[in-house]
């Protein structure tokens, strides 16, 4: 019997965590020599969900611990930060890790297949793996794929997309049959119905924990159309940011309001190191808020600027 393996991409799961584990995992059991199962590291998003439903593909489990699952060999996709990660990620065998983020605070006992390209998505990546082994993704899946690299490339706007995005993107697109444009901002669109999300779920959406020099940053992300209405709530998110602060020991957050229309975030910041903040984007904070023009990326525009700033 073939070896049980999972693979998963980060806790608190964007598309591009679910897209690309999903689609790895696929592209594995074609090898016939493992048994590779995608699950998910949280609940998923609203924009994961409407993709997932569009393509007719059935959620994939939600797990906390590997272990707990009898397996004892995984796979990492969309990050390799082990504090993003499921919960035993030291007990356990890496087999492989494909990622688009930078590595770090990562290490593994035995050598092991890692792939990590600075493109738009992790599943620009995966994509390509099938173009490497001739082998065409079924429909839905490349409806997945697809989906990944518009959700975090935001329609091919953020500085994080790279040219071959849109020639993976293309290609996806064809096979899914569905129009880029028409069908992206549907997907887009569907994943800023923020209403109905407390604001505890607002800064848990798609937030992770970043070390800086001894530091324990939190940065959340939200995607909307209307910065100001996200904005109605400032008091009650910095409560709550506050507060899971507090529990978890993090000493600072930052909240990302993104605006995916006109490509620009509004940043509420709460913690102890605010001038470094401050510092790194040249902003002064009021009423711990700044806006920040043409910064939509959380990998590209906020963490490299803050790892230097909090260095100094």
């Amino acid at each position: 019997m073939s070896k049980k393996v999972l693979v998963f991409g980060h806790q608190n799961p964007d598309t591009d965590a679910v897209a690309s584990a999903i689609s790895l995992a696929y592209l594995v059991n074609e090898g016939k020599s493992i048994n590779a199962e995608a699950v998910a590291l949280g609940e998923l998003n609203e924009e994961t969900v409407f993709v997932l439903n569009y393509f007719n593909i059935a959620a994939p489990r939600v797990v906390k611990s590997a272990k707990d699952e009898g397996v004892d060999t995984v796979i990492l996709t969309d990050h390799n930060e082990f504090q993003q990660s499921i919960e035993d990620i030291g007990e356990v065998t890496i087999n492989g890790v494909v990622d688009h983020h930078r590595i770090a605070n990562f290490h593994t006992e035995d050598p092991l297949f890692y792939r990590a390209e600075p493109v738009g998505s992790t599943s620009s990546i995966v994509a390509r793996m099938y173009e490497e082994r001739t082998i065409i993704p079924p429909k839905e899946i490349a409806g997945l794929m697809l989906s990944a690299i518009i959700s975090d490339t935001l329609l091919f706007k953020s500085p994080t997309t790279h040219c071959t995005d849109h020639q993976t993107a293309k290609k996806l697109a064809e096979i899914a049959e569905v129009d880029i444009k028409t069908y992206g901002l549907e997907m887009l669109k569907a994943g800023t119905n923020l209403a109905t999300k407390s604001e505890e779920e607002l800064i848990d959406l798609d937030a992770k924990t970043f070390p800086l020099n001894g530091k324990n940053v939190r940065i959340a992300q939200v995607n909307t159309v209307d910065i100001p209405e996200v904005l109605t709530r400032q008091v009650a998110l910095e409560s709550a940011m506050t507060s899971i602060a507090k529990e978890n020991d993090y000493d600072d957050f930052l909240l990302m309001i993104t605006d995916i229309v006109n490509s620009a975030s509004q940043i509420i910041v709460i913690g102890q190191n605010t001038d470094k903040v401050e510092q790194a984007f040249n902003v002064k904070l009021e009423n711990n808020s700044a806006f920040l023009k043409g910064v939509v990326s959380r990998k590209k525009q906020i963490v490299p600027q803050l790892t230097e700033s909090f260095q100094k």
